[in-house]
């Protein structure tokens, strides 16, 4: 029996034609660019109108993409591939197992085609501020999505408070898994410590055993 192809996965994805295929491109020549920069000169030194030089494009078409400088350096082509992917889950797996899947699916995706922008993501994360700000906006817009495929799978009305707890709950949890690895250095596998806070959400922190003294 042949295994469901994941739409998160690169090669399963849709072959798009010569229009999509150039929009791709330069969103990924604009990204690159803007990568090779930061790590030149920092992320306050660089401005659009550089990222447009080097990206081969005009200040408009940068703009045409991305919103923002902080749009530029975030990325949010995974969610709604996520949101899929969660509702193509069996109904009888269990919550946990079925985010579990489809979190190390986004993160494997992400990693194989391009590990060092996940690094600069999560350092900019933690280091600037507008970057942060938007970084909380864009995850809580992942969050309203989430809402929808929790309802969908509990009964539960998406803008109920259980939803949205949970939904948050697990959103904030993932956006402090990049800040923590950022700040520690990157050490360790980000697999690893995604695993770790689906446990704490699941299990809840575990309970400190009372130190005993010997008499």
């Amino acid at each position: 029996m042949t295994a469901a192809r994941s739409p998160l996965s690169p090669a399963d994805r849709p072959q798009l034609g010569l229009r999509e295929r150039k929009k791709i491109k330069t969103r990924e020549a604009i990204r690159t660019a803007t990568y090779a920069l930061i790590k030149e000169q920092g992320y306050d030194a660089t401005t659009v109108e550089q990222i447009a030089e080097r990206a081969e494009v005009s200040p408009s078409t940068v703009f045409r993409y991305f919103p923002t400088k902080e749009d530029i350096v975030l990325t949010d082509e995974y969610d709604p591939l996520m949101v899929e992917e969660l509702r193509a889950r069996p109904a009888d797996e269990p919550w946990i197992d079925s985010l579990r899947h489809v979190m190390r699916l986004a993160l494997d995706g992400t990693m194989a085609e391009d590990p060092e922008a996940i690094r600069v993501r999560a350092h900019l994360g933690v280091q600037v501020p507008a970057v942060r700000a938007r970084m909380l906006e864009s995850m809580s817009q992942t969050g309203r999505m989430l809402c929808e495929a929790l309802a969908e799978r509990s009964g539960l009305a998406a803008d109920s408070l259980q939803v949205r707890v949970y939904a948050m709950s697990l959103i904030g949890g993932l956006m402090e898994v990049s800040m923590y690895w950022a700040e520690n250095g990157f050490e360790g596998d980000m697999r690893d410590l995604l695993d770790q806070a689906l446990d704490v959400l699941d299990q809840g922190l575990p309970t400190k055993k009372p130190s005993t003294t010997q008499r």
